[in-house]
């Protein structure tokens, strides 16, 4: 299928935040691929590599958008729950 692809690589402050995040998007993986692209997440100490091979470019722009938007969800969600441990 793969015939375009793309690594996303996210790197945080600490391993425990990086674990957070891919958790949170890795939900995602069986709701989001289809038959034009799958995605992979994986998580390395305090990076996220997100993975896309999709058929073609039309696909891989969009889930570029979704991934980078759940991430994007995911560290919000996480610096909220961060800073109200903290007591901000």
């Amino acid at each position: 299928m793969s015939s375009h692809d793309a690594t996303l690589e996210f790197s945080y402050e600490t391993p425990s935040c990086a674990r957070i995040v891919a958790e949170s998007v890795a939900r995602e993986i069986g709701e989001i691929d289809d038959e034009r692209s799958r995605t992979t997440v994986e998580r390395d100490g305090s990076v996220v590599r997100i993975e896309i091979a999709a058929a073609d470019l039309i696909a891989l722009r969009a889930a570029l958008n979704t991934w980078f938007s759940l991430v994007d969800v995911a560290e919000r969600t996480a610096a909220i729950g961060v800073a109200s441990l903290e007591g901000r």
